[in-house]
């Protein structure tokens, strides 16, 4: 079907995808910490940002046992998207909160957060699936998968806007049957895109493939471990951000939280079209510096602006996600495609992802989770005395990796392994 359509018409059947894609995601992730706090389950906010990690971690055997070797994309994407969809509408269901009780009474919260678990497992695969369809399609990958992939980040936004500006839903279970619908809307949409065969089809199913054991290799490279290891790291102290930053904002007694966060991705989107100047002067290194300093100013801004709820720098800090982001996430995935050889190229990719938004998230979820609950107790001018103590915990982490970093690591853009290491670590030389 795809040879008959014009690129442009393809572009734009993938940009509904990868819009609605984003939209599922933006319409309750940042708002979901508010909506559990104003239902007695401030305590339980890191579990919501636990699974999530963990369905990272395990989506790969999805995509690698599965969906890239039995079944079309565009079916799995369907069939996921829609199960998702109606458990996250359902999960404020199990719900029951009094807080008129003379005890303030919350049950069903371990029954809300395997729900939001059962749908982020279904959730994950989808982020591969949608860009293997995009890149099956794509002709020209380069020039078309960064226009069509920033409908996504809109999407984000558009989510945000209309869940937390229009309809004022961050703490209402409204955000879940949005968020809901537009996940069964996409999976029916899925069906109608254009057939993308199972790109693995026939192959022996590998463990090493799946958990990416080859890209192991690159860890004999000294400043690629740094790498990773920063990687792994700077995700602990981001895990704050996500988790508890829109609960800042409202404690602040800034109006529709989800909104405000909004303004991060539309830095993003301007940060992602300056990227490519900035590289040019900058060079790997001192991009990778910049995003993690930008997340040392992002914290230390909210720690001096939380005791007054100064505006402004709790803004700037939101604001600087663009830098946070494009300089380290998407400066890293590049580095990576330097130092990696072309037949562990896929491999060395997922291996940073299962380090940082697996594994770090999922550490980060939890650390600063049991901090944020020891740390920021009480209401009103206490609480935000106890947020600028919070918010100091990460700002000092991330200088201290970025001090590290800054002496550890070298920059080089030579690939770090050989074919011929490749097949070694295999156990083979076919490779060769």
């Amino acid at each position: 079907m795809s040879s008959q359509q014009s690129p442009l018409t393809i572009g734009i059947r993938l940009s509904i995808m990868m819009f609605l894609e984003f939209f599922v995601w933006g319409a309750w992730y940042v708002t979901v910490g508010n909506y559990m706090k104003a239902h007695g389950m401030e305590s339980m906010t890191h579990w919501a940002y636990t699974v999530g990690p963990i369905a990272a971690i395990i989506s790969p055997f999805v995509l690698g046992m599965v969906a890239d070797r039995f079944f079309s994309s565009e079916r799995v994407l369907a069939l996921l998207l829609v199960i998702g969809g109606v458990v996250l509408a359902y999960a404020p269901s199990v719900i029951v909160y009094d807080p008129n009780a003379a005890e303030p009474i919350v049950e069903g919260s371990t029954a809300f957060i395997l729900l939001l678990l059962v749908h982020m497992l279904c959730y994950m695969p989808t982020l591969g699936l949608t860009n293997t369809i995009a890149f099956s399609h794509l002709k020209n990958q380069q020039v078309w998968f960064p226009l069509i992939r920033v409908f996504g980040t809109i999407g984000w936004i558009i989510a945000g806007i209309i869940v937390s500006k229009y309809m004022h839903a961050d703490t209402l279970p409204q955000q879940f049957y949005v968020a809901g619908g537009a996940a069964v809307l996409l999976g029916i949409y899925s069906l109608t895109l254009p057939h993308t065969p199972p790109p693995s089809k026939g192959k022996a199913i590998s463990v090493r493939d799946i958990l990416g054991l080859d890209s192991l290799a690159l860890l004999k490279d000294r400043s690629f471990l740094v790498f990773m290891v920063s990687s792994l790291l700077i995700c602990i102290p981001l895990a704050s951000y996500y988790n508890f930053a829109p609960i800042f904002v409202g404690d602040a007694n800034i109006a529709d939280p989800a909104f405000e966060m909004t303004f991060g991705q539309m830095s993003e989107i301007l940060f992602m079209v300056l990227m490519p100047f900035f590289f040019k002067f900058l060079g790997v290194k001192r991009m990778l510096l910049f995003g993690m300093f930008a997340w040392v100013l992002r914290y230390a801004f909210f720690a001096a602006g939380a005791s007054d709820a100064v505006y402004w720098m709790i803004i700037a800090g939101i604001v600087l996600h663009g830098i946070c982001y494009d300089f380290f996430f998407v400066t890293g995935q590049i580095y990576v495609e330097q130092k990696a050889g072309p037949s562990i190229r896929a491999q060395a990719q997922g291996f940073l992802v299962l380090a940082t938004q697996g594994f770090g998230m999922l550490i980060g979820a939890q650390v600063m989770g049991l901090l944020k609950n020891k740390i920021v107790t009480g209401e009103g001018a206490e609480r935000l005395l106890n947020w600028k103590e919070f918010w100091i915990i990460p700002a000092v982490t991330a200088f201290v990796i970025m001090v590290v970093f800054l002496f550890l690591f070298k920059d080089d853009p030579k690939p770090a392994v050989t074919e011929e290491d490749v097949a070694k670590a295999a156990g083979t030389e076919e490779l060769v």
